[in-house]
């Protein structure tokens, strides 16, 4: 990777996960200073935010995976799975707190998580995602995330947790498109260099976020979830 696509990485991985030091950022000038009408975040037909899910991930591993789908509450299971795998679209609100696209209503982010994933970082999606659509503000729900972690609502990762962003629908940010299809991992929290990541020459990326003790690694690979060769 070049050093422009090496900042594009860096920036979706603050994107995705939200960084502690972002607290009190909701007075923040953006295009999307506050959440949109929620009509705008659901997708009106299910059967395409199924679809849409699904391709996160190959056939093989997306066709007989658990899949949720965004309701006005909240996210709800629209297949019941059958490998340990759960497929789904997220919103926005899976952000940094201080993206100028945390309430972006556009952004649709298809993502596979595998069954250690599931259980220890998919309820970090579905709970954040429920205070949002509950009209939390930002500072609440970093709040929220604090006393979840303090009580052990909520995990840090468990080993082997990781999860397919391989889509090429996806809509990740204005800033870029669907970007690159890669694979991520979740660790407990630790030092990115201590793997390698972001160092020269190497093809794998990290970030850790104190806020909900976890560090993703992030690993670009060539091909989409339907086998087709990835762009420069």
């Amino acid at each position: 990777m070049n050093r422009r696509q090496s900042r594009t990485l860096i920036a979706f991985v603050a994107m995705l996960f939200m960084a502690s030091s972002a607290i009190g950022q909701d007075g923040k000038s953006s295009l999307y200073p506050k959440m949109a009408p929620l009509d705008q975040y659901l997708i009106a037909d299910r059967n395409a935010e199924i679809v849409l899910a699904q391709s996160a991930a190959p056939k093989s591993t997306s066709g007989d995976a658990k899949v949720l789908v965004l309701g006005r509450k909240g996210y709800e299971t629209a297949i019941e799975g059958k490998n340990g795998f759960v497929c789904m679209v997220l919103r926005s609100w899976a952000a940094s707190l201080d993206d100028p696209e945390f309430w972006n209503p556009k952004l649709r982010a298809p993502i596979c998580f595998n069954a250690a994933a599931a259980e220890s970082d998919l309820p970090h999606i579905t709970k954040k995602t429920e205070w949002a659509l509950a009209g939390l503000s930002k500072a609440e729900i970093v709040d929220k995330i604090k006393v979840a972690i303090e009580n052990k609502q909520l995990q840090t990762p468990q080993p082997g947790a990781m999860c397919y962003m391989l889509s090429k629908q996806g809509y990740l940010s204005d800033r870029n498109g669907h970007w690159h299809p890669h694979l991520m991992f979740f660790v407990p929290p630790t030092d990115p260099a201590s793997w390698g990541a972001g160092m020269a020459g190497s093809p794998m990326f990290g970030f850790k976020d104190s806020l909900e003790q976890v560090t993703v690694f992030l690993l670009p690979v060539e091909r989409w979830s339907d086998g087709s060769v990835a762009g420069n």
